[in-house]
């Protein structure tokens, strides 16, 4: 049973480029917020600055300040403090993008998302991602399969989203991402990780 309270829980939650998706990093905010813990977004580059047919970039960062009550991380100044300052217990990428896991799969950390990450598994600390890309059966399976492969590195529990008109696609359950949260606090990984819908 998950724990009602998360007082004095410090989360990180990293967002990047699955703009269709940034509505369920809200959601998951917002229920971490109301059970107390103190949650950080850190923001990607394309996050901060681009404006889509889902959101426009301005509404997201003024979303985001309100939920957590705090200042945005969006450049790589202010990332790479995470591991030195110990500022999170976890860090929660979501939605993890396709270009951001092959990234961290090959240690490259080139945006804000990825230097907060980079920093904060310095501390052998967990590190949550929320897989959202349209190849993550395709060329990123590679790449998935070997940050599965990590140490502190755990997965929101996934399936595919559309297998007929997507059939590379993988998305994490929503619903899941919680208890996997608090699972890789007690560094496990919440199983089965490959579901359905």
């Amino acid at each position: 049973m998950t724990p009602t309270d998360l007082s004095g829980l410090k989360v990180g939650i990293a967002l990047t480029g699955s703009f269709c998706n940034l509505h369920m990093a809200f959601s998951v905010i917002e229920e971490l917020s109301d059970r107390g813990a103190s949650v950080q977004a850190i923001l990607s580059y394309n996050v901060d600055r681009m404006d889509t047919r889902f959101h426009r970039a301005s509404d997201v960062k003024e979303i985001l300040r309100a939920l957590t009550g705090k200042n945005l991380i969006k450049e790589l100044t202010e990332a790479e403090p995470v591991g030195p300052r110990d500022m999170f217990d976890v860090l929660l990428i979501l939605p993890a993008t396709g270009n951001t896991v092959a990234k961290l799969a090959n240690a490259i950390s080139d945006t804000p998302v990825l230097m907060a990450t980079k920093s904060h598994l310095r501390n052998k600390k967990p590190v949550v991602i929320a897989l959202s890309t349209n190849d993550g059966l395709g060329n990123n399976g590679a790449n998935i399969g070997r940050l599965m492969n990590m140490e502190n590195v755990f997965f929101v529990p996934f399936a595919q989203d559309d297998c007929i008109n997507k059939e590379m696609s993988l998305v994490f359950k929503q619903d899941q991402v919680i208890d996997t949260l608090l699972a890789a606090l007690d560094k496990k990984q919440l199983q089965p990780v490959v579901t359905t819908w």
